[in-house]
C-alpha cells in the first residue's frame, strides 16, 4: 500500500484511538489539527483537547484554531498532505480547505450515512431504539455529511450499553476502519459511492432530551437512558429534586411490577415501574452528592418513592 501523508482534524476522546492507529502505522500523520484550548471544570482552567494533549506527547505539528480561516487554510496547505482525514473536529471545513489536500478530505462518522447526520447521530440512533449502529468514512463536502461512501461498517449494541460505551467501543475500532479506507484511496483516488437511502438527522442534545418518560415501555425508556448517558444525562424528576440515573438495566421474566413512577426496594435491588415492563436502577446521584448505589439511595428514603413523571 502507498505511504501517504495525512493531516488529521479532530478534538474529542473520541478521535483520539484513530490518530494513535494513524501515527503507528506506514503512513505520516504532518500536522494536527484541533480546537483551541477550552475552560474546564469548576475553576475554568484553559485545558487542551484531547486530541492535542495526544498530539503534543507524540511530538507532532499542531494547529489550534476554532475557526478555519484563510490564515489557518494556508498553515494546513503547507503541510503538504496527500489526504486529511477528520474525527469530531467540531468545525466546518470551506473549499479552499477541502481541496488542500491531493486527495480531499475523509471524514469517520458514527451512523449509516444518510441516516442521522449531524451532531449526535449515536445517542439519536439509541434513543430511536436502533441495536445496529453504523459508521460511515465519507468524502467531505460542503453540504453537512453528504459526501461519497468510502468504507463503512456496524456495531452490534448490547442491551443496557451506554451512548459513551458504544462510542468508545467504535473509536477503538475507527483506526482499523480508516486505515481500510486509506488503502482504498491510495489504490484508487475516485473511490466512492454516493449515499442512498432517506436522510435523517441527529440534532444535538439538550438537557430535556435526558427527563426520562416513564409513561413508555421497558425497552423505550431503556433506550432514551441509553442515548443521553453519560451527556446530558439521564433523569427524573421526584418532590425535591431531579435524580440522576446512572445506570439502569433491563429485567427479564420478572413478578416485581411497581406503578408507573415508583421506585421500590426489593432486597439490595431497586426497581422502576414503567408503562409496560419494569427496569433495574443500579446506581443514581441526587442533586448536590456524588454517585451511589440506588439501593443505598433508596434505603434512605423508606425504600419507596415516587417520580413526577
Amino acid at each position: 500500500m502507498a505511504k501517504l501523508k495525512i493531516v488529521f482534524a479532530g478534538t474529542p476522546d473520541v478521535a483520539v484511538p484513530v490518530l494513535k492507529t494513524l501515527t503507528e502505522s506506514a503512513h505520516e500523520v504532518v500536522g494536527v489539527v484541533t480546537r483551541e484550548d477550552a475552560p474546564l471544570g469548576r475553576k475554568r482552567v484553559l485545558t487542551a483537547s484531547p486530541v492535542a494533549s495526544f498530539a503534543q506527547e507524540a511530538g507532532l505539528k499542531t494547529i489550534k484554531a476554532n475557526r478555519l480561516d484563510a490564515d489557518t487554510t494556508e498553515q494546513i496547505a503547507e503541510l503538504g498532505a496527500d489526504i486529511g482525514v477528520v474525527v469530531a473536529y467540531g468545525g466546518l471545513l470551506k473549499t479552499d480547505l477541502l481541496t488542500a489536500p491531493r486527495l480531499g478530505w475523509i471524514n469517520l462518522h458514527f451512523s449509516a450515512l444518510p441516516k442521522w447526520r449531524g451532531a449526535a447521530p449515536v445517542q439519536r440512533a439509541l434513543m430511536a431504539g436502533e441495536t445496529e449502529i453504523g459508521g460511515t468514512i465519507f468524502r467531505l463536502v460542503e453540504e453537512l455529511d453528504a459526501g461519497s461512501v468510502v468504507h463503512s461498517f456496524t456495531y452490534s449494541v448490547t442491551p443496557g450499553e451506554s451512548a459513551g460505551e458504544v462510542l468508545t467501543a467504535m473509536a477503538l475500532r475507527g483506526g482499523t476502519e480508516m486505515l481500510a479506507a486509506l488503502e482504498q484511496l491510495a489504490e484508487n483516488p475516485n473511490a466512492g459511492d454516493p449515499q442512498d437511502g432517506e436522510v435523517t438527522y441527529a440534532h444535538k442534545l439538550t438537557r430535556e432530551d435526558g427527563r426520562l418518560d416513564l409513561t413508555k415501555s421497558a425497552a423505550q425508556v431503556l433506550a432514551q437512558w441509553a442515548g443521553v448517558t453519560p451527556e446530558p444525562g439521564a433523569f427524573v424528576q421526584t418532590a425535591e429534586q431531579p435524580l440522576k440515573i446512572i445506570r439502569i438495566a433491563p429485567v427479564e421474566n420478572s413478578d416485581i411490577e411497581p406503578p408507573v413512577g415508583e421506585f421500590a426496594l426489593l432486597g439490595k435491588k431497586v426497581f422502576l415501574g414503567v408503562s409496560a415492563g419494569v427496569l433495574e436502577v443500579l446506581e443514581v446521584q441526587p442533586a448536590g452528592k456524588t454517585k451511589m448505589l440506588a439501593a443505598d439511595w433508596l434505603r434512605g428514603k423508606g425504600g419507596r418513592l415516587t417520580a413526577d413523571g
